[in-house]
C-alpha cells in the first residue's frame, strides 16, 4: 500500500529582480509518507524556507510539481489554498508568533476557531495537545509569562489543532538553547510518530538533522541525501 503523502518533483525557484534572476532551488525532488520526518539542512539563505513556501502554496513554483494527497498545489485556486492551509497543514515557524493578547489555551485554539470548530470544542482539543507537549500547568498564561521553549511547545500543539495531514516546521528550535531545543525536538518527533502526521522540517542544526527518517542537505539549490 502506498502511503505516500506528498510529492516534490523536480521543482525550481526562480526569483527576478530587474534584469537579475537568481535560481534558488533547482530540480529538487523527495517524497514523505505518513508518520515519516524529513529533515533538510544547509546553510542560511540556501532556499530552505522558499521550499516550505512552495509546500504551504505561499509561493508559486517557477517549474515542476507539488502533490499533497491527489492535488496539486499550483493547480489550487485562491479558495482552495486557504482551505488547505487551515485543514491540511500545520506550520510551525523559528519565531512562535503566539498572540500576546490570548493564553496559551486560547492561542492553540484559535485557529480551529477560524475553522468552524465551536468554541468549546476547539478549547477541549487545545488543552489535551498542550497536556501532550507537557503544558497542563500553563494554560491560563500569557506568552509573555513563558519561557521560549514553552512557548514553542505552545505552537506544536496549535500547529496540530485541526488534525492536519502535513506539518512544515521553519528551524523550530532555531531560538533556543541546547536544553529547550532538544526536548522541543524530542515532543515534535514522538508527536509526529503517534499521529501518523507526515512532517517536513528545515533546519540549519546537523543534530536535528540527524533525527529525520529522511535526510537531505540542500546546497547551491541543490537537494542531496544525507
Amino acid at each position: 500500500m502506498n502511503d505516500t503523502l506528498l510529492q516534490v518533483e523536480k521543482v525550481r525557484k526562480v526569483f527576478t529582480t530587474g534584469s537579475e534572476t537568481l535560481e534558488v532551488l533547482k530540480d529538487v525532488t523527495f517524497s514523505a509518507s505518513a508518520g515519516k520526518a524529513v529533515v533538510i539542512t544547509g546553510q542560511s539563505g540556501c532556499g530552505k524556507s522558499t521550499l516550505l513556501h512552495l509546500i504551504g502554496g505561499l509561493e508559486a513554483v517557477t517549474g515542476g510539481m507539488i502533490r499533497v494527497g491527489d492535488r496539486v498545489v499550483s493547480e489550487m485556486g485562491e479558495g482552495e489554498l486557504t482551505l488547505y492551509r487551515r485543514k491540511t497543514l500545520g506550520f510551525i515557524f523559528q519565531l512562535h508568533l503566539l498572540l500576546r493578547e490570548f493564553t496559551a489555551l486560547e492561542n492553540v485554539a484559535i485557529p480551529a476557531l477560524i475553522y468552524g470548530v465551536p468554541k468549546r470544542e476547539a478549547l477541549e482539543r487545545g488543552a489535551y495537545l498542550l497536556a501532550q507537549v507537557g503544558l497542563s500547568g500553563r494554560f491560563h498564561h500569557f506568552p509573555q509569562e513563558l519561557s521560549g521553549g514553552e512557548r514553542q511547545r505552545v505552537a506544536i500543539a496549535r500547529a496540530l489543532i485541526n488534525d492536519p495531514l502535513l506539518i512544515l516546521a521553519d528551524e523550530p528550535t532555531g531560538n533556543l538553547d541546547e536544553g529547550n531545543a532538544r526536548m522541543v525536538q524530542e515532543q515534535l518527533f514522538t508527536l509526529v510518530k503517534e499521529y501518523r502526521k507526515t512532517l517536513v522540517l528545515v533546519t540549519h542544526d546537523r543534530e536535528l538533522a540527524k533525527e529525520g527518517d529522511e535526510r537531505f542537505v540542500l546546497q547551491e539549490g541543490v537537494l542531496h541525501p544525507l
